[in-house]
């Protein structure tokens, strides 16, 4: 049970680090599966993967409650005080959350109805090792074309509902290919709209909040709640060291892109792409 949760502990940690940053999760969770495999039956572990992203979520919910939980009783007074239900209701936090589930609907309509179709399809290494290739040239390609330009917006406010429709079909795209990485994808599609770095950043963790809950709730759901004990406890240690991980990488990031692009992110993306063709279709 100790080499168990050792394995559950890693897998945690990958699950942490690689959701929040655009290399993809979902990739590196299916890569480490060839290499670190859990003791645990097939159903498990299908909902294992998922469900442990809770407890990265769990660590934007923290960092970020004040600018998520719309429900508060204003104390501003005076001609330009919220009346009625916007007294305890902030209406930017409502509008926003309204943008996220806008940007929600094509990976909720058509990744939830054609889910079984996509895993078998493209839930394999080498379809991983191409989205991580074409999408590392993307993140290359934009911070290229948009050197030295000014975002044309920069505040999550800013963004219209048609952006917000056009983010969704981006996230889409990740949801279909395992290995685009659900956060490069959105921050790819709200690169090329025009949204600043940090702001395309904290839209694409605000936007995780219910695609990966109602993810974890789907895969547990099918699963169902009769754990064995062993199974309890690796579910555990995934959630709480993707928790914490997770609080450390998102404050990382945030300061990494105030002073750089993410170049480095697309040249890892390929490299990475490229080892894993190497070793699949060469050396195994």
């Amino acid at each position: 049970m100790i080499i168990e949760l050792i394995k559950s502990f890693i897998f945690g940690l990958v699950e942490g680090i690689t959701e929040w940053l655009p290399i993809s999760s979902t990739g590196h969770m299916i890569l480490l599966d060839q290499f670190v495999k859990l003791d645990v039956s097939k159903s498990f572990y299908s909902m294992f993967e998922v469900v442990i992203q809770l407890g990265a979520i769990m660590a934007v919910v923290v960092i970020y409650w004040k600018r998520i939980w719309p429900f508060h009783h204003s104390q501003a007074v005076g001609i330009d005080a919220p009346k009625g239900i916007w007294r305890y209701v902030d209406k930017d936090i409502m509008i926003m959350w309204l943008k996220i589930f806008i940007s929600c609907l094509p990976a909720g309509i058509i990744g939830v109805a054609f889910n079984d179709t996509f895993e078998r399809l493209f839930y394999n290494p080498v379809s991983v090792a191409i989205a991580l290739i074409v999408f590392g040239v993307a993140f290359i390609w934009i911070e290229t074309a948009h050197k030295g330009k000014k975002a044309k917006v920069n505040s999550i406010a800013e963004i219209s509902y048609n952006m917000a429709v056009m983010i969704g079909f981006f996230q889409l795209i990740a949801a279909v290919f395992p290995g685009t990485s659900r956060s490069g994808a959105t921050i790819v599609g709200a690169l090329l709209l025009g949204v600043s770095r940090t702001v395309a950043a904290e839209y694409t963790f605000f936007l995780a909040i219910p695609v990966m809950f109602g993810a974890a709730l789907f895969k547990l759901l099918k699963f169902g709640l009769a754990f064995t004990s062993m199974e309890f406890w690796i579910m555990m240690v995934g959630l709480i060291t993707a928790f914490v991980s997770s609080i450390i990488v998102i404050k990382f990031l945030m300061r990494y892109i105030k002073k750089h692009d993410f170049k480095v992110f697309g040249w890892y993306r390929i490299a990475l792409g490229l080892l894993v063709l190497l070793y699949f279709l060469v050396l195994k």
